[in-house]
């Protein structure tokens, strides 16, 4: 198992977590999960295809399919990472803890034996449970890795999916996939993007470090040895949750000092997104007005969500940290090995710079989008904001239907782009966050296998009718009765 300084010593008796994983298989059972296959299988031009298959093995993607399975339905999952680094967790993220409450069920999908308390006390015992805060967050990978395998999730790692291609014909999708084998197809009925944060494109890049040689600046974002900042001036743009896991890492790395360049004048205080936090929200979102959609959604992104307590503290505890407000980047210009960095507080010299500045929808950063990218219908196609709450993030959302499907820009221009369904963060403005952060993933992923499984059943309607006629099984033999004479003719 994996643990970091935050977590606690590994349990002397593993037999917990034994006795718990058969609590967890006898539930499954009695609860008939996975259910019985209902599903045609079929093939195409030889090839089998795939009922559903599904991009991404972080957290959104094992719940996805583990949901799927409870509606009978098989999905394979597709990743590019090697088995055990899916998601951000145990390479990209730096928190020392996950930001949401403890308490919180995530992907468990309403059983109890699947929760991370239930594996956490399995092993350290409901007093650690008592006095930890927040989750460890390599502990919270360790959890993940533990339910792709009691929920015998079928993970195929190091596998990149390189292309998209709705074929209408054949009533399914076909993905080009990348794999250390060489290049391979594969063909689904379904396929669900389940790519995280930046499922739709990548790193909000301000233009500003164009001016920069790559090799002196990083996207909080990415893969990166902090390690080389020692005895380094470093600057961090931004104030996020992210911009404090970074400033953190980099101080703890030995930086000489870490500038954090803060736009506002103040960091927020609240954060408003738990505050929304609510069932009435969570499972009635997509129902809600046009209006009422962007206007939530719009409120919480102007109000901005405050980094953590404890990752505030974590930098602040340096003396060699400095919190500068009111002092966006005005311009970024090499000094030699170095930088020089022009805001209205003053010029600051860098040797290596942070930007971190959240992540934007971007098609053209995601050549595997390209065959659909110019289809997609987005909320800029729907609605049209308010004077004054215009706000670019919500604009370029995609427009989906009740099940996370794209919907087409122009009708009969793109058929089959219906069968992608947007599993990840952009998918916020049509359903609420249900498709990624910790609180509603559960949710997010019944309402998407509830809804796969009625959308299969109509499809093959006239199969399922078939079998229904052909349907024989008796119930009654006709020797469990002996027909009555009429009245007349009994003694």
């Amino acid at each position: 198992m994996t643990t970091d300084a935050a977590s606690p010593a590994p349990s002397l008796h593993p037999q917990g977590l034994a006795a718990l994983e058969q609590r967890l298989a006898r539930d499954l059972e009695c609860l008939g999960w996975p259910a019985r296959a209902w599903m045609p299988v079929r093939t195409h031009g030889g090839e089998p295809v795939l009922d559903v298959a599904i991009i991404g093995a972080g957290q959104a993607g094992l719940a996805a399919a583990a949901a799927l399975a409870q509606q009978g339905i098989r999905a394979v999952v597709f990743d590019r990472a090697p088995a055990g680094s899916e998601g951000p967790w145990a390479t990209t993220a730096r928190m020392e803890t996950l930001r949401s409450p403890k308490e919180l069920t995530g992907p468990a999908l309403g059983l109890p034996a699947l929760t991370f308390r239930a594996w956490f006390e399995a092993q350290f015992g409901s007093q650690a449970w008592g006095a930890m805060d927040k989750i460890p967050r390599l502990q919270w990978m360790d959890y993940l890795r533990w339910y792709r395998r009691v929920m015998n999730v079928d993970v195929r790692n190091d596998t990149a999916v390189t292309g998209i291609q709705p074929l209408p014909d054949a009533a399914m999708v076909r993905l080009e996939l990348r794999m250390p084998a060489g290049a391979q197809q594969v063909l689904a009925r379904r396929v669900v993007l389940a790519t995280g944060r930046d499922g739709l494109g990548g790193p909000a890049v301000p233009a500003f470090v164009n001016a920069l040689p790559r090799s002196q600046w990083a996207h909080s974002s990415d893969e990166m040895d902090y390690g080389r900042l020692a005895g380094l001036r470093v600057g961090v743009v931004g104030a996020g949750s992210s911009a404090m896991d970074s400033a953190a890492t980099a101080l703890e790395a030995g930086a000489r000092s870490v500038e954090l360049l803060i736009r506002r004048p103040d960091l927020p205080r609240v954060n408003k997104s738990k505050g929304a936090g609510v069932p009435g929200l969570t499972q009635g979102h997509y129902d809600l007005p046009d209006a009422f959609k962007w206007r939530i959604r719009h409120y919480i992104n102007v109000a901005n969500v405050p980094p953590p307590h404890g990752s505030t503290l974590r930098v602040s505890r340096y003396p060699n940290a400095f919190f500068n407000f009111g002092c966006p980047v005005l311009a970024v210009e090499p000094q030699g090995a170095a930088m020089r960095v022009a805001t209205p507080r003053g010029d600051f010299v860098f040797d290596f710079l942070i930007v971190s500045t959240g992540f934007k929808i971007d098609w053209r950063s995601r050549p595997e989008f390209d065959a659909i990218a110019s289809h997609v219908r987005t909320w800029k196609d729907r609605f049209v904001p308010a004077p004054g709450d215009e706000d670019q993030e919500l604009a370029d959302s995609p427009d989906l239907g009740p099940v996370f499907e794209f919907r087409g820009r122009t009708a009969g221009q793109c058929p089959g782009l219906d069968r992608i369904h947007c599993f990840c963060y952009p998918a916020a403005l049509s359903h609420g966050t249900v498709s990624g952060d910790i609180p509603a993933i559960s949710d997010g992923a019944r309402r998407l296998a509830s809804g796969m499984a009625s959308l299969f059943y109509r499809e093959d309607f006239e199969q399922h009718f078939a079998n229904l006629e052909a349907y024989s099984e008796p119930e009654l033999f006709g020797d469990e009765w002996v027909p009555a004479p009429p009245p007349s003719e009994r003694g």
